[in-house]
């Protein structure tokens, strides 16, 4: 009861807290990009991009860092064990997050925040690109982590003590687990969220409100849509090789391929018994599993079964087998609604050729899915690399039972959850309701161009311009 009720808990403040990380860097980056399009040109609809989607860009920031905080609390609180199995390794590259990447990105964003009326313009420019590039390296640290638990490296085993300690902390950031991590996920914070700033441009548009201003924002969104989908696709096939070769029990999950063969097929459907424990029946692709996985159409890749039978002869007598019907859909449903975002935008895109604007029912009610469809895909993907790891916290180290905390009783864990809950789900009103109300008033009015020397309206700061 009490690990169910930790796992429960930490998924809720996870999900949760994923919901702004990559929207936060995609976002940062775009905005970054407006107001370098007003530095070039001076055309003033540049700036109120720019202002307009600051502010959602900072309504976004801020619940990141509260629900990312609270995040890092549960690994002392309900997860102590695993916290001093890893914290040697663990904490150096989250520790280096917070004293490097995040306050890169805090103290220039409240530079950029509070330097409109008083620094030159280029500075003031810099210093947003220099915020968005530090949740790049924010990013980057937490993968790594991350990637550590899926693929452990540069650590040795302290037997007296009965914990993992660092041996070598440049190979925990460059392995290729985190890299490809990094070259994965950076391009689908930009499909997000690119998606988010089509979205809000499109709600403009359908109510005929800044025009002006909402058609380039509308472009850029579904550019970076498309642009960053293909990234995502040829940086996922990178992806899923690794994940083959380091944890062929996920792939074998993710397509409930329950033994091992060549010419592995990619399956369209599967429906499994009720406990996943085997097929029932199948609709798939021949070979195409094999040659994503492994290059080659002939490529062998390991079945559920057969990996069942070496875990537990490698490791302990044990189930191994994660959850598959999870693990199958929303690895689907990442791809499903990945795909459907991709082709609105195509679609868009090729309707606003020559400068036209789609107006049709259908349009509208597709385009204000466009923030929650990548959204989704993104969340979905993560749900799947998580769960799809289990039953192991670090593979082939500790298991996810082995690192509770085991002095935290179950009422305890249900109580603080409870609490958390609702604590989040109050959250959500204001951040959505925040957000809601600064999209309904939408852009301010600026009608004369600054002075050059200043970086934007000198009345007030962007903080407070609503």
């Amino acid at each position: 009861m009490n690990l169910d009720l930790a796992r429960w808990q930490f998924a809720i403040t996870t999900v949760y807290h994923f919901i702004f990380v990559p929207i936060t860097i995609g976002t940062g980056f775009l905005v970054a990009g407006m107001q370098t399009a007003w530095y070039r040109t001076d055309n003033l609809k540049y700036l109120r991009a720019t202002k307009f989607f600051g502010k959602l860009f900072l309504i976004n920031f801020a619940m990141g860092v509260v629900t990312g905080i609270v995040q890092e609390f549960q690994f002392g609180m309900n997860w102590s064990s695993y916290s001093r199995f890893v914290g040697d390794i663990f904490g150096a590259p989250l520790a280096m997050e917070g004293l490097l990447a995040f306050f890169l990105e805090s103290t220039f964003l409240g530079i950029w925040i509070f330097g409109w009326d008083r620094l030159p313009k280029k500075l003031h420019l810099a210093s947003i690109w220099i915020a968005a590039t530090g949740t790049l390296l924010s990013a980057y640290f937490i993968l790594a982590a991350n990637a550590w638990m899926q693929h452990p490296v540069g650590y040795k085993m302290n037997p007296t003590l009965g914990r993992a300690e660092l041996t070598d902390i440049v190979r925990v950031l460059t392995q290729n687990t985190a890299v490809a991590a990094f070259a994965h996920t950076i391009p689908a914070a930009f499909f997000t969220a690119g998606g988010f700033v089509a979205g809000v441009a499109a709600w403009l548009l359908i109510r005929k409100r800044d025009v002006e201003m909402a058609r380039p924002a509308l472009k850029l969104g579904v550019i970076t849509v498309i642009i960053a989908f293909i990234a995502v696709f040829f940086t996922g096939d990178w992806t899923s090789r690794i994940m083959t070769e380091q944890q062929p029990m996920k792939m074998a999950a993710a397509e409930a391929l329950y033994d091992t063969t060549d010419n592995a097929p990619f399956s369209l459907l599967t429906i499994g018994t009720l406990d996943g424990s085997r097929p029932v029946y199948q609709i798939d692709l021949p070979s195409v599993l094999s040659l994503l996985s492994t290059g080659d159409a002939n490529g062998v890749v390991k079945g559920v079964a057969n990996l069942q039978a070496e875990y537990s002869a490698k490791y302990g007598t044990d189930n191994y087998i994660p959850n598959i019907p999870l693990a199958y859909w929303s690895f689907r449903l990442m791809i499903g609604f990945g795909g459907l975002a991709f082709l609105f935008a195509l679609l868009t895109l090729w309707r606003m050729r020559k400068g036209g604007l789609p107006t049709s029912k259908w349009f509208g009610r597709a385009m204000l899915t466009m923030p929650f469809l990548p959204l989704l895909a993104n969340s979905l993907g993560w749900i799947f690399t998580e769960t799809a790891r289990q039953p192991w916290a670090v593979f082939g180290l500790i298991k996810t039972a082995d690192g509770v905390s085991p002095t935290v009783s179950a009422g305890s864990v249900a109580t603080t959850m409870i609490g958390f809950t609702v604590l989040y789900g109050v959250l959500a009103v204001i951040e959505f309701g925040l957000m809601f109300r600064a999209i309904k008033v939408g852009p301010e009015a600026i009608t004369s161009s600054p002075d050059n020397e200043v970086g934007g309206d000198s009345s007030r700061p962007l903080v407070m311009s609503y």
